[in-house]
C-alpha cells in the first residue's frame, strides 16, 4: 500500500511538496483554503521549478479537503501552514490524528515543531525545512525559482519520504542536528523582508549592492545571537553561512562573478513575505526577525537592524509602503 501523506496547509509549499510526492507515488491528501480547493477543482495542480520540472496533475486525480477530519487516515502529517497559524491549527488536529501518525513541520521560524509536540504528545513530530522558494500562480500553478533542499530530522519516515521525492527531481536529505539546520535556514530567510520591501524580484534584488548590505547588516546580529546561543551553523549554500555578510558586502561585479551560484534564481522568483504582503495576509515576521530579536535579548545582545526591518514590515502590513531602493532602505537601517 502507498504511504498516505497528509498536507496541512496546501498553498505554495504545502501544493508544491504534495505534488512532488504525488509524482512520487504517494498517496496524498490535501488540507487547504477554499480559495485554493477551488482553484485546483478547476485546473488541477501544476508545479514547476528553474531547472526545467513542468508536471500538471488533474482534478480528477487530486484530493484536495477543508476539513480536517479528512486527515485521520494519514501515515504522516506535514504541516506547512503559516507560523502564526500553527496553534489553532495544531488543536484541531491533535483531536483526529491517531497516536501513530508522524508529523513534519516544514515551517519558516525555529518553534513550530516544539509547539506541535507540546500539543501532541503522542505523536513523533519530527522538525524540517525547505530551503527553495516556491510562488504561487495563476489557475493551480506553483512555481520553485529558486535552488534549495527540502531536509528533515533523520528518522525512518524521513528516509522512507525521499524515495518519493526522487521522481521531482526535488533535492532531499535528513540531518541530525535541525536545530541548527533551523537557524541556518533562518539567516537566509531574513532576505525576505529585504525582498518585500524592495518590490522588486529577487534576482534583480540580490543583484544590487545596497539591498544587500541590508541583508548582512541583518545576518551580521543574527550571527552574533546565534553564536553567543552555542548554535552551529549549517553550511546551505554554496557559500558557508559564517561568510554571508562579507560576500553579500562586496561590490557588484566581483558578486556576480565569485557569487553566481547565489544568483541562480528564476527571475521571477520572490519572496514569500512578498507574496504574503500582496494578498493582504500577515507575514512571518516575527518567526523570522523576531527571533532573532528574541535571542539576541536572552543573550543581552543589540540588533537594532532587525527591529528597524520588523518595524518596516508591519507598517507594510497596515499599508506602508514596499518600494524601497535599495540606497533608501540602507539609509534608514544606517540612521
Amino acid at each position: 500500500m502507498a504511504l498516505r501523506v497528509g498536507i496541512i496547509g496546501a498553498g505554495s509549499i504545502g501544493c508544491y511538496v504534495g505534488a512532488a510526492l504525488l509524482m512520487g507515488g504517494a498517496e496524498v491528501s490535501f488540507l487547504g483554503r477554499e480559495r485554493i480547493a477551488a482553484t485546483v477543482a478547476e485546473h488541477g495542480l501544476r508545479i514547476s521549478d528553474f531547472r526545467g520540472l513542468n508536471h500538471h496533475i488533474p482534478a480528477a486525480q487530486l484530493r484536495f479537503y477543508t476539513d480536517i477530519a479528512a486527515m485521520a487516515d494519514r501515515d504522516c502529517i506535514i504541516v506547512t501552514v503559516k507560523s502564526g497559524d500553527t496553534e489553532a491549527v495544531v488543536a484541531d488536529l491533535a483531536k483526529v490524528l491517531d497516536a501513530k501518525t508522524i508529523v513534519i513541520s516544514l515551517q519558516n521560524g525555529v518553534g513550530n515543531a516544539a509547539l506541535l509536540q507540546r500539543a501532541m504528545p503522542q505523536n513523533t513530530v519530527l522538525p524540517g525545512m525547505i530551503a527553495f522558494n516556491v510562488l504561487q500562480g495563476d489557475k493551480g500553478c506553483f512555481h520553485a525559482g529558486t535552488d534549495g533542499e527540502v531536509i528533515i530530522q533523520d528518522a525512518a519516515m524521513a528516509q522512507e519520504l525521499a524515495g518519493f521525492f526522487q521522481a521531482s527531481g526535488t533535492p532531499f536529505k535528513t540531518h541530525a542536528d535541525m536545530r541548527s539546520v533551523l537557524w541556518s535556514k533562518l539567516l537566509l530567510n531574513l532576505n525576505n523582508p529585504i525582498n518585500a520591501l524592495s518590490g522588486i524580484c529577487l534576482k534583480d534584488e540580490l543583484s544590487q549592492r545596497a539591498y544587500r548590505l541590508c541583508l548582512a547588516a541583518l545576518q551580521r546580529e543574527a550571527l552574533a545571537a546565534i553564536t553567543a546561543e552555542n548554535i552551529p551553523i549549517q553550511k546551505l549554500t554554496a557559500v558557508p553561512a559564517q561568510w554571508l555578510p562579507r560576500v553579500l558586502s562586496l561590490p557588484d561585479f566581483v558578486f556576480k562573478r565569485l557569487a553566481q551560484p547565489m544568483l541562480a534564481i528564476d527571475p521571477l522568483a520572490r519572496s514569500s513575505m512578498w507574496e504574503d504582503l500582496e494578498r493582504g495576509r500577515k507575514t512571518e515576521v516575527e518567526w523570522l526577525n523576531g527571533e532573532v530579536i528574541r535571542l539576541a535579548a536572552k543573550h543581552g545582545i543589540s540588533v537594532p537592524v532587525n527591529e528597524q526591518i520588523r518595524r518596516l514590515i508591519q507598517q507594510a502590513e497596515q499599508g506602508g509602503r514596499r518600494d524601497y531602493r535599495g540606497d533608501e532602505l540602507l539609509a534608514i537601517i544606517r540612521a
